[in-house]
């Protein structure tokens, strides 16, 4: 994802020449061809990321659509009062790409895990927050993010990850349907890094004939309520499954849905426990560990269908 996402805003530069990246010292391999075509339009900060946040909002208002990239902790939660009142409290237009969401940067730790990033975001009004699961979605997030007049946070898994959509996105506000299921009662809504896990699942559920619909939820903020709960219209069972704290992510947002709008599906969100992470794992086993790997997931669809055995 993280390429395409460079790759797309690189061949926005062939039409544009007001893009201009700043990098908190990370990634660096990732911008050499950037750096090489045009190397007045980027900059290595370093590690002084509150004043990197300050001097891109500068950078925003004397006309720069500017991108700033960074492992998510370094560029939300260290930066939280430099986004706050520099770039969304001005709404100015700039670009926060943030690398590592959930537990992708196991084994380095809590210091470099983002599993809260969502809940600090929903106190930023007007910060539209991009989570994708594939390269077809970054894609589309690194289109809408150039053309945004808003300030927009995209957090992205890292490198690597497979593509699950079968069509390009055309529109990655909407909530994208990647399986049709067999199974008419039940519908797995995710966003982000945890993809591979949950078609994954999906795949043994196909199998078994049990195949739920397959929903992922890109665009976090604002919360596209009115077609999420037109695809849900008529399902009894709702799982959502998030590399994220639930309470504040996709399953907290879809309880407050399922309250507001009275819906008669019944919720049951996976996401990692609420608590601090103390193990030091790959991320596979982290996930294990956390009750978000395949395994979990396909044991939560079938309990909720009634297929439990």
């Amino acid at each position: 994802m993280r390429n395409t996402f460079i790759n797309t805003i690189l061949e926005a530069c062939k039409e544009r020449d007001d893009i201009f990246i700043l990098s908190g010292d990370a990634g660096l391999g990732v911008f050499d061809r950037f750096k090489e075509e045009y190397p007045d339009r980027f900059r290595n900060m370093g590690a002084a990321e509150q004043n990197t946040v300050s001097f891109a909002a500068g950078l925003a208002m004397t006309g720069y659509k500017v991108i700033v990239y960074n492992i998510i902790p370094f560029l939300l939660y260290r930066c939280y009062e430099q986004v706050r009142n520099d770039i969304c409290c001005q709404g100015l237009p700039v670009v926060l790409v943030g690398i590592g969401s959930g537990i992708t940067y196991a084994p380095q730790g809590m210091s470099h895990y983002s599993v809260e990033d969502l809940g600090l975001v929903q106190t930023l009004p007007d910060l539209v927050a991009i989570s994708p699961i594939d390269p077809c979605e970054a894609r589309a997030a690194a289109s809408y993010a150039l053309d945004c007049h808003k300030p927009v946070y995209v957090r992205l898994a890292k490198n690597g990850e497979p593509l699950f959509h079968q069509h390009e996105v055309t529109n990655i506000a909407a909530p994208q349907i990647i399986r049709n299921g067999e199974h008419a009662d039940t519908a797995i809504l995710f966003h982000g890094s945890v993809a591979n896990e949950v078609m994954a699942a999906y795949e043994t559920l196909k199998d078994r004939s049990r195949a739920p619909l397959v929903v992922s939820v890109p665009t976090l903020q604002p919360f596209d309520v009115p077609a999420i709960a037109g695809i849900l219209s008529g399902f009894k069972n709702v799982v959502s499954v998030e590399e994220h704290y639930s309470n504040c992510g996709l399953g907290g947002m879809l309880a407050r849905l399922k309250a507001e709008t009275c819906a008669d599906w019944q919720l049951t969100s996976m996401g990692i426990p609420y608590g601090y992470i103390h193990d030091v794992r790959k991320t596979a086993g982290l996930r294990a560990s956390l009750g978000i790997a395949t395994e979990y997931i396909v044991r939560s669809v079938e309990a909720v269908s009634g297929f439990a055995s």
